[in-house]
């Protein structure tokens, strides 16, 4: 059985449990529900807030680099330092924020493989207590634009066949039915269907039912039935861009792809572009 590609991006529940106290070591919870951390969270865990403090307030678009310089020096990080994220849904949103410290140039960051699901079903211990940490001085990189997409870039193009689109929401999403997940409100764009061209990988589909990854063999097959192997380049996209972000780090860090992206404004902007062309089945 092949192995992942870059092994280190993920760390097992033992492995946090071993060595999620360790001074180099910085575990950080993000989570859909963002009342979770505060029911419960793993010994010494920062919590991060996605909608306040993983995107701007008045513009729509992730934080900037000074920004996210303050937010890892808060949490005690520095440019050495190890940061692992686990969240609920299978690491939805924990998987945003890795792309999010990859997208400023962190070099050690890792998933922990399961997320607070598999903590949680292990019987392992949760505290309420918050943890605070010295501050320290982070120096973020310039945005890796590589590994994001935007909108105009995806309209330019859609003629041809250079990109391999990944459309990673629900199959009633990507057939129209639906404009979110069935769970959460639905709103957010004007119309439903899919940016044409793109073929529907649901991201639930790349793990097992205790959330861990499904292995490298499985997620190989997986893509290559419909037709993406890595060979050109590829773009994920969901419905705000953590269901992508999930997406991103299947192919980019299991699989070792190059040149993929992760479309962040995805379906709620897509959806309501003028003049942008949609497909439904």
């Amino acid at each position: 059985m092949a192995e992942y590609t870059n092994p280190n991006a993920l760390v097992s529940t033992d492995w946090v449990a071993q060595h999620g106290k360790d001074p180099n070591v910085r575990l950080v919870e993000v989570d859909v529900d963002t009342m979770a951390y505060d029911q419960g969270h793993i010994e010494g865990a920062a919590g991060w807030n996605w909608q306040s403090q993983l995107q701007q307030g008045t513009v729509r678009d992730l934080i900037s680099k000074p920004e996210m310089e303050q937010l890892l020096g808060k949490s005690g990080v520095d440019n050495n330092t190890t940061v692992v994220f686990y969240g609920d849904n299978n690491n939805w949103f924990a998987a945003w924020a890795y792309w999010q410290l990859k997208y400023y140039g962190h070099a050690n960051v890792r998933l922990m493989n399961g997320g607070r699901v598999k903590w949680v079903s292990e019987r392992r211990g949760l505290t309420t207590v918050v943890p605070t940490y010295p501050a320290k001085t982070y120096r973020a990189k310039d945005p890796d634009q590589s590994i994001r997409a935007y909108r105009d870039y995806i309209l330019g193009h859609l003629r041809g066949n250079s990109v391999a689109l990944i459309d990673v929401r629900a199959p009633a999403e990507f057939r129209g039915e639906l404009l979110a997940p069935a769970h959460l409100p639905q709103e957010g764009a004007q119309r439903g269907g899919h940016i044409p061209g793109a073929v529907n990988i649901p991201w639930a589909s790349t793990v097992h039912e205790d959330g861990t990854f499904r292995s490298a063999d499985d997620l190989k097959a997986l893509y290559a039935a419909k037709g993406v192997d890595g060979k050109k380049e590829t773009i994920a996209y969901c419905r705000i861009g953590e269901r992508s972000s999930h997406t991103w780090f299947v192919l980019t860090e299991l699989l070792g792809y190059k040149n993929v992206k992760n479309y962040d404004g995805s379906w709620t902007e897509w959806g309501s572009i003028v003049g942008a062309p949609i497909e439904k089945p």
